[in-house]
């Protein structure tokens, strides 16, 4: 291994979420988790002061990822100069603006607001679909640089202070080194990468009316992208200097965390969204941009590596809002899985569409809400809704698989984290049920793997292939035969629906 001479030395992974702010330290020759903490307790807010939007405040972020370096320092009372290389994973899609003095303009438009969408739709028609597909690999859509063409119409004094539009991720770097960077990997999410030529979409941003000036240094996914401010340092605790090596979005850096890599692999999570990501190694599109392409994280002019993303927005989030409104008070998860169990497949007739968070890419940016249908007042209780909630977040993922499989993309085994809705037996028999596919759970989640990707861009891994090499699989789930057509009965059901 690389440079490893002791077990004193560790890597610091963060994952900033919309729900909250992870933080894990590992041990850089064991791969073990030598400690995590995330704050807040509670789910983050998200501001949503006209329906479809959906804001957060950028200096939340911050509080609660100084909060959850502070637990993981404590717990484990490292020395902070054990700590090599710290790693960056983020929520997609997000803009935040800063000004001159390097402070955010406004709250972030994040990935599950939806007001760009008319925007993205009109590029797409005006500039043509051949072009933005054969460019982008997508749609302008949703996405980052379409929610700040809205900043601009609607808050010109907004846009004319800002010096810098970023991700997420790019803002907390920025606020830890004082240096304004971003990826080529972060940018192609935002769809504002031009994989013909490699380089940022210049004919995107004229259309737009935006300087390519606003995009910040483009440095690799794997390296140095800036070290701790000695201000910052002292405010985490940890010691001036340490380089950040590693940053990606939260799905790219899931498949990573997975050790999905190379064409054909798939990886998938369950969080608030659910998504299923799988390796193409040659640029692919959907005509309909149903599903999205972006450069994954070991992306070169040289090895095409593009990641194929499905993504739904209303999946756990469905199931908090069924433990929060519908489940006996005070249930826990657990519980509520145990009570679904109560309930045979297909929920007795039960069908529940889960797309009520915002607009849904799969659906082309059609915004239905979440519909409950099939129930009988005589027959079905709280066990039926939880079961049926389980049941069509699972669905969902067949829909959108159904679309990946036509780009070429095989669902054969997808790899997820022994985490979220992957928790549930109800639903990941049900996905393996429908998909035919066996599903393999590790240990790891988005922290660890951004700790993990840093050791590879700090160089203390030669390759990925060492970085993963303590990657333990916890559980593997295959098809039930003898439940595989009372599935497919109640998918083909609930497809109606839709």
């Amino acid at each position: 291994m690389g440079d490893i001479g002791s077990l004193y030395m560790y890597l610091l992974g963060y994952d900033l979420g919309s729900s909250s702010v992870k933080a894990s330290l590992v041990n850089a020759e064991t791969g073990e988790c030598v400690s995590s903490a995330f704050f807040p307790k509670k789910e983050m807010e998200i501001k949503s002061v006209k329906a479809g939007w959906a804001e957060q405040d950028p200096e939340t972020w911050w509080t609660n990822l100084k909060l959850a370096t502070e637990v993981v320092l404590a717990e484990f009372g490292t020395d902070s100069a054990a700590i090599k290389a710290i790693g960056i994973s983020y929520q997609m899609h997000g803009l935040v603006l800063v000004d001159e003095n390097q402070k955010a303009i406004r709250d972030s438009i994040i990935w599950c607001d939806s007001r760009a969408v008319p925007y993205g739709e009109k590029a797409f028609k005006e500039i043509g679909s051949e072009m933005c597909l054969s460019h982008l690999l997508n749609s302008p859509g949703n996405f980052t640089l379409s929610k700040m063409a809205w900043v601009k119409e609607h808050e010109p004094e907004n846009f004319a202070k800002a010096k810098y539009y970023m991700l997420p991720g790019d803002y907390l770097a920025m606020r830890m080194t004082g240096k304004a960077c971003t990826t080529a990997s972060g940018l192609s999410e935002g769809i504002s990468w031009d994989f013909k030529n490699e380089a940022p979409a210049k004919f995107l941003f004229d259309y737009y009316g935006f300087n390519t000036n606003m995009i910040p240094e483009i440095v690799p996914t794997f390296g140095l992208q800036g070290t701790l401010k000695e201000d910052i340092a002292k405010e985490l605790g940890l010691a001036v200097g340490t380089p950040i090596t590693y940053r990606a979005g939260d799905q790219p850096n899931n498949a990573l965390s997975l050790n999905v890599l190379n064409p054909g692999e798939i990886a998938a999570t369950g969080g608030t969204s659910g998504v299923v990501y799988g390796v193409n190694d040659d640029a692919k599109y959907d005509p309909q941009s149903r599903v999205n392409s972006f450069a994954h994280v070991n992306h070169t002019k040289e090895a095409t590596r593009v990641g194929v993303l499905l993504c739904i927005n209303g999946t756990a989030i469905l199931n908090t809002w069924i433990k929060n409104n519908v489940a006996p008070e005070g249930i826990s998860y657990a519980e509520m899985n145990e009570l679904a169990a109560q309930i045979p497949v297909g929920s007795e007739g039960i069908s529940i569409i889960p797309f009520g968070n915002g607009a849904e890419r799969v659906l082309g940016n059609q915004e239905p809400n979440c519909s409950i249908h099939g129930i009988n007042f005589n027959r079905h209780t709280k066990a039926h809704l939880a079961r049926a909630a389980h049941e069509g977040i699972a669905f969902s993922f067949k829909y959108g698989m159904d679309i990946m499989n036509e780009m070429g993309i095989e669902t054969k085994t997808i790899r997820a984290g022994h985490a979220n809705l992957f928790l549930s037996p109800i639903f990941r028999q049900t996905l393996a049920n429908i998909t035919g596919a066996t599903i393999e759970l590790y240990n790891t989640d988005g922290s660890v793997g951004a700790a993990r990707g840093a050791g590879i861009g700090a160089g203390i891994y030669k390759n990925a292939e060492e970085a993963f090499a303590t990657l333990k699989k916890i559980i593997v789930v295959e098809p039930v035969k003898e439940d595989v057509a009372a599935s497919l009965e109640a998918y083909e059901k609930w497809s109606k629906f839709i």
